[in-house]
């Protein structure tokens, strides 16, 4: 497993990070990068450590300087226009896996084993699903460990892809319930 958070331009580009590598991916959405997506990849780099790898292209440099500018010290993937390239399109979504284990070992990235500190359990335990509050709390919590809100099954990943430890999840937890009365 990757140990970095990669960060991409689209879904797509998630879908073939993940074809190549078993890594967490946060996908930005393009030009329009809100501040949200910044703290969670703030949050990735000071966690795990983040490496970029967007698309060989004008767009796909000025997102990556956008990051760059908000997040210090992150690493830089790349593909050639050529292994992005099909059909006219070019993008992280057309390279093939191997393109995308060159470029992410060029940018250094580390393997860690793979994390499963969390499972569903916990989050049938806390109430985190299976509840009528649970996507509520699911949203408090992602807000307050700064992972973003998703699905039961993505945050169970999540928590254990960002290092999050049972102490912090718990105390996270403690303040919903503290704040919220029981929600």
């Amino acid at each position: 497993m990757i140990k970095e958070v990669i960060v991409v331009e689209g879904r797509d580009d998630i879908t073939a990070v993940k074809r190549a590598v078993d890594a967490e991916v946060i996908a930005v959405g393009g030009f329009g990068i809100n501040s949200k997506v910044i703290e969670r990849i703030q949050e990735a780099q000071r966690r795990q450590g983040v490496i970029v790898l967007t698309d060989p292209d004008f767009a796909g440099e000025k997102i990556r300087r956008i990051i760059s500018k908000r997040v210090k010290d992150i690493k830089h993937a790349y593909i050639s226009r050529a292994e992005g390239s099909k059909d006219g399109d070019i993008g992280v979504e057309n390279a093939i896996p191997e393109s995308i284990i060159k470029a992410l070992n060029n940018a250094k990235c580390q393997i860690k084993e793979k994390r499963i500190e969390f499972n569903i359990s916990d989050m049938i335990q806390n109430r985190l699903t299976g509840d009528n509050q649970a996507k509520i709390r699911r949203e408090a919590l992602g807000k307050l460990l700064r992972i973003g809100y998703c699905n039961s099954s993505q945050f169970v990943t999540r928590l254990n892809n960002y290092g999050i430890s049972k102490e912090e999840f718990l105390k996270a937890l403690g303040e919903i319930d503290k704040g919220n009365r029981g929600v």
